[in-house]
């Protein structure tokens, strides 16, 4: 078994990748602290060719040094904008028909590999704060609240690693 070169991989250039059909899925980070974080979500973006990812209350955006650093690029292909507010932004997506998707361990969440996405749906994927997660407000908002299933002694994952699970069957599972 031979590893393919970068050259075979047959990778969208950038006009390419902006001008290929995007899955139906928007990714909003609210109050994320770290800039490796905010750019390691944006290239775990472009990977799965998300329509949107929107940065907000304190979330940092590009440009700059460290999110350039873990984003390899992405912060040029993946659509993002910034908003002052995330749940003005998630009210707004929902009233364009968006459902509301938190990744939040809650009374009632939904165990990742259970969650069955409906193709001719539109999806946010709302991902929280390092520290204290998803708003309860924005909870409120949200049709279903995802949780990764976990195994060890820890009770949560870093929000780029989990960004990267939940993202994935999102796109995949379809």
């Amino acid at each position: 078994m031979r590893k393919l070169k970068l050259e075979e991989l047959g990778r969208l250039d950038l006009d390419q990748y902006r001008a290929a059909k995007k899955h139906p899925v928007v990714v909003v980070l609210d109050n994320i602290r770290s800039k490796n974080n905010v750019g390691a979500i944006f290239r775990t973006c472009d990977a799965f060719r998300v329509e949107e990812l929107v940065l907000c209350g304190y979330t940092p955006a590009p440009p700059h040094r460290d999110i350039a650093k873990t984003a390899l690029g992405a912060d040029q292909s993946v659509a993002w904008r910034q908003e002052t507010d995330a749940l003005t932004a998630v009210q707004a997506l929902k009233s364009r028909g968006y459902r509301i998707l938190s990744l939040e361990q809650t009374e009632s969440s939904t165990l990742l590999p259970s969650f069955v996405r409906t193709a001719s749906e539109r999806y946010v994927l709302v991902l929280g704060n390092e520290v204290d997660g998803v708003a309860q407000a924005i909870i409120d908002q949200s049709e279903a609240s995802l949780e990764i299933p976990q195994f060890g002694t820890k009770h949560s994952l870093n929000v780029s690693v989990a960004a990267g699970i939940a993202l994935f069957q999102l796109v995949c599972h379809a």
